[in-house]
């Protein structure tokens, strides 16, 4: 298992670059429509951000705290896809045809907008939590990763 980094100049310069580098991800994530970005990116920003932290505090470090819940995240990027497309087909649409989402109170472009932005924050999400699974996986001890070990006769 990975353990805090001994340097305390490490430490102290991943408790400024990580935060910076997750705020950097959700910028990328949310205004990735209008530039290079989107929700593929994003999540792979974020992922880094949190593989960072799990190597510079270590993986029970209370900094790390976000990694755990990122781990039980896996599919919910799916469920928030599927959803949005649901909500098309609701209104009476297409799959994912954000202009047949059934949002009250907001115009054609709003309605186009919002679909996107849920349907990029699904990817970003199943995106950082293969990445952060994989950090995680390939950080473990082989016994930790091996089943019951058979008795020999």
């Amino acid at each position: 298992m990975i353990q805090q980094h001994e340097s305390v100049i490490v430490r102290r310069a991943g408790r400024i670059v990580i935060p910076v580098a997750q705020l950097f991800g959700f910028y990328v994530l949310v205004f990735g429509q209008y530039g290079p970005g989107g929700g593929f990116v994003g999540g792979v920003i974020l992922a880094a951000s949190l593989i960072l932290a799990i190597l510079v505090f270590g993986l029970e470090a209370p900094e790390s705290k976000a990694v755990p819940t990122v781990l039980y995240a896996d599919g919910l990027g799916l469920l928030i896809f599927a959803f949005v497309g649901g909500l098309c087909l609701i209104g009476g649409g297409q799959f994912l045809n954000y202009s047949d989402l059934e949002v009250p109170g907001l115009d054609d472009a709003s309605r186009r907008y919002l679909g996107i932005l849920l349907t990029q924050v699904g990817v970003a999400v199943d995106v950082a939590t293969t990445g952060v699974s994989i950090a995680v996986s390939l950080s473990s001890d082989d016994d930790e990763l091996s089943g019951p070990e058979e008795l020999d006769d």
